[in-house]
Order: C-alpha cells, then structure tokens, then sequence
C-alpha cells in the first residue's frame, strides 16, 4: 500500500497543467453503452476510477482502448492527452458486479445507459468513500416512474424493462448529480418526452448532456433545474473531450495559497470555479483570470502571506463545493483568526480533521460545523487518508507543516487525482511516494 512522505515548509511556484475531470470522464464512459458505434474521449485523467470503469465496461464486452503511452508522452510535454476509445458493438453481461466497482460509486451511473439500452441491468450497489450516506433511492424511483421493475436484495439493484422505457415526468426530492445523469442517459432512449425537475446543474452534468446531443440525443435545459429530453430509437457514436477537473484546479490553487506560493494553471476553466476563486480571493490572495476573448488559457494565484479568516458552507453547484472543504480546512488552520466551516451536503465529511489536528490544528466539530482557530503551527507527523477529498487536504496540511509527514492510504487520492505528487513536485513541493512491501 502505498504513501507519501511530504517534507513542509516550501513555497510553491511555476505552471502546472489541470487534468480531465474524473467526475465528467465516469459518465462520458458510462454514456458509451447507449450506442453500438465508437464514442472517443479526449482528456481523461489517469486515475484509478477511470481504470476501474474501463475494466467494468470491458467486462460487459465492450471494446475499451486506453492509449497510456500518448498519455505519458502529455503528462511530459504538458499536450492535450490522448483519447480513449470506445465501443459497446454488444452487451453480453448487463451486470456491474461487487468484485469490480465495490471502490466506486460512480459505477451506479451504468444503471440507467443499461436499462435503456437492453432492458435489464443488475447493479452492485456502490462503494466509494466513507463520507456518509450517499443513496440511490432517488435514482430507482425516478427509473420506476419510466416503466423500470426494480427490486434490491443480496446488495444489488436489479432492473427490468422488457418493454423499455417511456417518458415521465421526474422531480427529485433532493439535488442529486449521478441521480440526474442517470436518468439523463436511461431518458434519451426511452419513449416519449422525460421532464426532470430540480436537477443537478453542475458542469460535468451539461458536460454529459454535450456529449449526448453529439450521438444525436435531443436534449434542452442542461445546466438548469429543468431538462426536457425527448427520446429517440438510437444513438450514434461521437467525440468529445472531457472538460478540466475543477476540483484538481481548486485544489492545486488552494495549495499555491497555503505555502503563499505564486501558481498558474493551464487547461482550467474560471467559469466552474466561480465559488472557489471569490473565496480565495476573500482570504487575501490575488487571482488574476485570462482577459476576455483572449486566447491564454488557465489563471494565476499568488497567496497572501498569512491568510484571513473566512466562513464558508458547502452548497450544491454554482455554490461552494462539497469536493473542496477539506482543502479550505487545511487553509483556515493558517488563518489569522478563527472560520467556521459548515458541511450541507454530507452527514459525515469531517473525517480528515481529527488527523489534522493530529499535526497542530486547533479544531471544533459541532454537528455539520467545523470551528477552525488559526494559526496553527502544524509539524509533521504520520496521518491517514479517509477518503479522497482528505486525502487532499492532508496533504496541503502536510505542504506547511514543519518536519516530515507521512500520509498512509494514499490509494484514495490516486482514485481522483492524475500524479499529484509529481504536480506538486514540479512545483517545488517535495513529496516521494512510497510503496511498502505486501505481506505474506
């Protein structure tokens, strides 16, 4: 099992480049199964969801081509990535069993492409990181409003449409990503005309709803509250490429502030870090963005010397982001002053302060609160990542605190971020990744 040892106490500098977002690339890939003819994706990262989706959809005898060596050659000349090619010609195991997905919750978004497509899926339910509960309900219900006989038992989700899918009209009781694409693919090959109401409006969902109008789905109000989708008999292979990971770039904008670094980024959009860039901005660092129709791409940070205190509280997309509060926790331990941080989406998202304050931070949890006081000297110290996103944050806490840091279970980072010690490093950070020896 792998880990990183991180020496703090470096200022970060120089340019680095954002990868494809993991959370756009899962269900671009899962889109696949709606049609027998190739869909290539440019820009996904090399993580380890994207592999295992790869391997799910190569079980289901789909033909998967991941062309690692082009994405070797970008990662060193800073280029484009290579494209993945995909083609689920047939269907032959309509199943996403425990065995390949139990690390992954997005495997839940093969559910509705299956159901549309043949009729029948039958689902492990998924796995994931320890963050809370995160449940699929809203997805059965709205895929039983389109005609699905769904049953759960022995830990999987088994769904039925000998008939195939008709058109409904769908309001989710809570804002759900997956749930609206989800439905989103099981709708543009059902019967009739689908309606969802209070949809996610994230990126990475009108980046799916991109794709699906180039294999010729008829899509309007992605990126809104309402979607209309009218169904069609089938859909045609396509391009497309995934759009940056506007959580790798917050992430990485969030360590150049911490170590009151100066970082640019390339391939990342502003325009999905809205929340993100007024926040830093309020701790005292300076972004400077690209000048409108200018062909310069990515954007700049330069972190204050001591950041100020301030309050933030997740929210659903254009809000702040769930994705990034372990990051901004790791932040506020260095603020001159205390900030509250207040977790709405997940019931169980605090995981990474306890470890924190394992390195010096003085933090409160309160229910869905976080009280952070800061400064805080923060030394190094040996630490466990719980979950992706802490994962992260642990190691920003790691880029300042003094001494050696040892983070273990770093797998949960290698899930959703492509190399980030080797980002980091070219940066200025040091950072080694360790792999222990397996025991016997």
């Amino acid at each position: 099992m792998d880990k990183f040892v991180i020496t703090g106490g470096r200022r970060l500098e120089g340019t680095v480049a954002v990868s494809g977002a993991k959370n756009a690339a899962l269900p671009a890939m899962a889109a696949a199964l709606l049609t027998d003819q190739p869909v290539l994706l440019h820009n996904l990262p090399r993580v380890r969801d994207i592999a295992t989706m790869g391997r799910l959809l190569a079980h289901m005898q789909a033909r998967v081509e991941f062309p690692w060596h082009q994405w070797e050659s970008a990662a060193k000349t800073g280029s484009s990535p290579g494209a993945a090619r995909l083609r689920a010609e047939r269907i032959s195991h309509a199943e996403a069993p425990y065995e390949l997905v139990r690390t992954m919750r997005a495997s839940v978004l093969v559910l509705g492409p299956l159901l549309g497509r043949t009729g029948y899926a039958r689902v492990s339910l998924p796995g994931g990181c320890a963050i809370g509960a995160r449940p699929v309900d809203l997805h059965i219900k709205a895929l039983e409003q389109m005609g699905a006989e769904i049953s759960t038992e022995h830990g999987y989700i088994e769904a039925r449409a000998p008939l195939g899918l008709y058109g409904a009209h769908v309001v989710f009781e809570k804002i759900t990503v997956t749930g609206t694409e989800n439905i989103l693919m099981a709708a543009a090959l059902a019967q009739g005309e689908t309606v969802l109401e209070n949809c996610a409006r994230e990126p990475e969902v009108t980046d799916l709803a991109a794709l699906l109008q180039k294999m010729g789905a008829q899509i309007e109000g992605a990126g809104e509250a309402t979607i209309r989708v009218r169904g069609v008999e089938q859909l045609r292979g396509a391009e497309h490429s995934v759009i940056p990971d506007r959580i790798e770039a917050g992430t990485l904008l969030a360590a150049g502030a911490i170590t009151g670094g100066d970082v640019s980024l390339l391939r990342a959009e502003p325009r999905h870090l809205t929340a993100v860039l007024a926040k830093l901005q309020e701790i005292g660092a300076v972004i400077e963005l690209p000048a409108p129709n200018s062909d310069a791409a990515g954007l700049r940070i330069r972190g204050p010397a001591v950041p100020a205190p301030a309050d933030v509280s997740t929210q659903e997309y254009p809000g702040f982001p769930t994705d990034m509060q372990a990051q901004y926790m790791a932040l506020a331990t260095q603020a001159d002053g205390t900030s509250i941080i207040t977790e709405t989406i997940f019931e169980n998202r605090f995981l990474h302060a306890s470890e924190m304050a394992r390195m010096g931070a003085d933090i409160a949890i309160d229910g869905r609160r976080a009280v952070v006081r800061g400064p805080s000297r923060l030394t190094g110290t040996s630490v466990m990542a719980s979950d992706l996103r802490a994962s992260a944050g642990l190691v920003l806490a790691a880029l300042v605190a003094q001494g050696e840091t040892t983070i273990d279970r770093v797998y949960h980072i290698d899930r959703g971020y492509e190399r980030i010690e080797e980002k980091l490093c070219s940066l200025g950070a040091r950072i080694r990744r360790v792999q222990e020896p397996t025991r016997g």
